[in-house]
């Protein structure tokens, strides 16, 4: 358009425009299976390794909720994948009945914590899932791992642990990109969320703004 725009200026607007969507979809409740999964991915932040906890409905899709940990093996892992999991719990309105993971251990002590009851039917973790497998494979959350190393790669490194790009992410993932697994349609929709418009973006942004 002929204009200059500063670098620094459009992160602006994404921290802007980003927290405001974000505000307005935590008012909204996703229809979720009730099987989730959860799984982590190390990512570069401020050149430093951590990594990313997300959880994931199985049937929709829907990216549940994410959680930025110093690391995967120490006592207070155990504290990252509990509060993911209480993020799922506050998001979904609800408790899944199965939860699948890896064979990390912290997700079994944060799953006794947050999600095990004593009512029937009892929630059921089914650990060390994998690659390759029937009903407890895990390529389905490795192809979400996928694409947020798409988006990490070309930044080179995120900046921040609380960047709001990560949250960008999710909601185009959740509400704008359509997957072929979905027959065309977005999570956001398999969930019983549409939202109208060519520009989804733009339309996110103007309730958000109305709903502010």
């Amino acid at each position: 358009q002929g204009i200059n725009v500063s670098h620094v200026s459009i992160y602006k607007w994404i921290q802007k425009y980003i927290g405001l969507m974000e505000n307005y979809l935590k008012q909204i409740t996703p229809q979720l299976s009730n099987t989730w999964r959860a799984d982590e991915m190390w990512l570069r932040i401020k050149g430093n390794p951590k990594y990313l906890y997300a959880l994931m409905d199985d049937e929709t899709r829907f990216w549940i909720a994410k959680e930025v940990a110093g690391d995967k093996f120490s006592k207070e892992a155990t504290d990252y994948a509990s509060n993911l999991f209480a993020q799922g719990k506050r998001i979904a309105g609800k408790i899944p009945l199965t939860l699948i993971t890896d064979g990390l251990h912290a997700y079994h002590l944060a799953w006794k914590r947050e999600l095990f009851t004593f009512r029937r039917p009892q929630a059921k973790h089914i650990e060390h899932a994998t690659w390759r497998g029937k009903a407890n494979d895990n390529r389905r959350m490795e192809r979400l791992n996928g694409e947020i190393r798409d988006r990490e790669k070309v930044m080179r490194g995120l900046k921040r642990e609380d960047t709001p790009i990560l949250t960008g992410y999710q909601i185009y993932h959740n509400y704008l990109r359509p997957h072929e697994a979905l027959a065309g349609r977005t999570p956001a929709e398999a969930s019983g969320i549409r939202i109208e418009g060519k520009n989804k973006w733009l339309t996110l942004i103007q309730n958000a703004s109305r709903k502010g």
